[in-house]
């Protein structure tokens, strides 16, 4: 009989003070479009050519994540083009 076992999130650590307000946005906007990857990558986008702008976007809704911009969406698919 297999059990389920709890996975634990990770306990976030308060952001660095003092920086640019670039530096949060764009530290922000990273975070976003890994999530964004790694949800695409799970559910069989695997090729950066067919990750769509649209296709993130939708992607986006389903995993209750605020609507990407451009520049996330490329983003996105740069880091699905390194996995």
């Amino acid at each position: 009989m297999a059990t389920a076992s709890t996975v634990r999130s990770v306990q976030k650590k308060p952001l660095p003070a003092g920086l640019p307000r670039e530096w949060y946005e764009s530290h922000n906007r990273r975070l976003k479009a890994m999530r964004l990857a790694i949800s695409l990558l799970d559910s069989g986008t695997y090729d950066a050519k067919r990750a769509t702008n649209r296709k993130i976007r939708t992607m986006a809704v389903r995993t209750g994540i605020h609507r990407p911009s451009n520049v996330t969406c490329k983003m996105v698919r740069a880091f699905i083009k390194e996995s």
